[in-house]
């Protein structure tokens, strides 16, 4: 009975280390954390974790592009075109959420779904912040 004692704590420790984080005035959906033991080879991963994990790296720098751009855009509109733009936003990021919620579904329970999931906000992220920094590019 004693030996279980440890191996109970140990695995509530564990389990309770996994916390999903949430970033509040961002693009980011609500994704786990991933701490990493060692340097990350994303040029040349050798696991479905660490494809994932360089899925989430590159993700996160589309995503910090895309708000560069944003915060960019943003002063330079009055305030009825920044009110447009911000609800445009908001129904851009739902529709991202979801599309790529269902991309990922196909493959739900399988190891490969966090990179497909990754993979499709980084790609509609890029597109995003195209057409933002389309709208830089024009005289406001």
């Amino acid at each position: 009975m004693y030996y279980l004692f440890p191996l109970l704590v140990n695995l509530l420790a564990f389990s309770s280390s996994y916390t999903p984080s949430l970033t509040a005035a961002s693009t980011t959906p609500d994704l786990p954390k991933m701490h990493l033991a060692q340097k990350l080879n994303c040029n040349n991963p050798q696991t479905q974790v660490e494809i994932n994990q360089c899925s989430n790296l590159s993700y996160q720098n589309a995503d910090k592009k895309l708000n560069a751009a944003y915060q960019k855009l943003v002063p330079k509109l009055d305030r009825t075109r920044k009110q447009k733009l911000i609800a445009a936003q908001q129904a851009w990021i739902k529709f991202r959420d979801a599309s790529c919620e269902f991309e990922r579904s196909e493959y739900e329970g399988g190891t490969i779904a966090p990179s497909i999931y990754l993979g499709c906000l980084e790609n509609l992220t890029k597109e995003r912040t195209q057409q933002l920094q389309e709208y830089l590019k024009s005289d406001y």
